[in-house]
């Protein structure tokens, strides 16, 4: 019952934030220069300045930022996102059709990052003060500092053009007709080095709140105490260290959602990957309000479903999170 209610004190919080994103959002893209309409009459190379009257109006952009502001709340409660004018379909479709490629990725990616984080960072650990220890955090170091676009590039052209291991982009090979077991293998290659590149910063944090814990917890009582039983140092860490000192790393999962999120922007458009990040970035270039409010409106969700799941487990994990102690 304890569990129930911090889950519901956890929604309840979810939904103002929810709705000063979305807000905040819709008031900073009316101060960007041009409308849909702009995009429209570039895209049909100009035209008559009636015609851009009229689909201003037919899209409502005629009316005051309040009045809009108003109905896209509105039509927000009833689960409708608009239409895209740019792609010529609702919303949600739009995002329907790009938001697999861009789960893939994130759960690929954090995948990645959280196992081999933790264990790297329990080799550091142990081995502190010592070359393995130096090793791990100097390449740690060299992962966060470097941009992921500039490890994208070089993976494309080492593993792509050079060696020809792996493609250089896309979400799977349309010309070979693939099904089944076949296909899923396809998309697995397409996306190991996307997700490598959006990985490897997020491993480098990974391993650094790793190692950090881990030598923290081992200074506690109870692992002296454990010690003290007999139990071997393999066995210390087993049972007793390693379920404290993964808490942190739960907790960064979902800290790392939401900036994966602006991470994929980059990746998708490196890799030419038709996942939410790149659709952002055509919806800015083409100054597609409705597709741009939905996506973030759709980004929030998951960022707000990822920190409630590990609320959730760091409550399962911690039972003084549940108890309010």
């Amino acid at each position: 019952m304890r569990l129930l209610g911090l889950a519901a004190r956890r929604l309840a919080a979810s939904l103002p934030a929810l709705l000063l994103i979305l807000i905040g959002l819709f008031l900073l893209l009316q101060l960007a220069p041009g409308d849909t309409v702009d995009a429209l009459m570039a895209q049909m190379g100009g035209g008559d300045e009636r015609i851009a009257t009229e689909l201003r109006v037919f899209y409502g952009l005629d009316l005051s930022v309040p009045a809009r502001l108003g109905q896209y709340l509105l039509r927000l409660v009833q689960l409708d996102l608009g239409y895209s004018a740019i792609y010529g379909k609702p919303v949600a479709t739009v995002i329907l059709e790009r938001l697999p490629a861009t789960l893939l990725l994130m759960t690929a990616s954090l995948s990645f990052a959280f196992a081999f984080g933790a264990v790297l960072g329990v080799v550091a650990a142990r081995r502190v003060n010592r070359w393995p220890d130096t090793l791990i955090s100097t390449l740690g170091l060299i992962f966060y500092a470097t941009p992921s676009f500039w490890f994208g590039l070089m993976a494309i052209v080492v593993f792509s053009v050079h060696l020809q291991w792996l493609p250089a982009g896309g979400f799977g090979d349309v010309a070979l007709g693939l099904t089944g077991f076949a296909a899923v293998l396809d998309i697995a290659k397409h996306l190991v080095l996307p997700t490598l590149t959006l990985a490897l910063i997020y491993l480098a944090i990974s391993l650094r709140i790793m190692r950090a814990a881990m030598l923290e917890v081992l200074t506690l009582d109870f692992v002296r105490t454990a010690r003290a039983k007999g139990l071997t140092e393999t066995r210390v860490v087993a049972r007793h260290v390693l379920r404290n000192a993964l808490l942190p790393m739960i907790t960064l999962i979902g800290l790392q959602v939401g900036t994966m999120l602006g991470g994929s922007v980059v990746v998708e458009s490196v890799f030419t990957l038709p996942g939410l990040g790149r659709l952002a970035y055509e919806s800015v270039v083409q100054r597609d309000l409705n597709t741009l409010l939905g996506i973030a409106f759709v980004s929030a969700l998951l960022v707000i479903a990822a920190n409630f799941i590990v609320d959730m487990l760091y409550a399962r994990l911690d039972p003084r999170i549940s108890s309010g102690g």
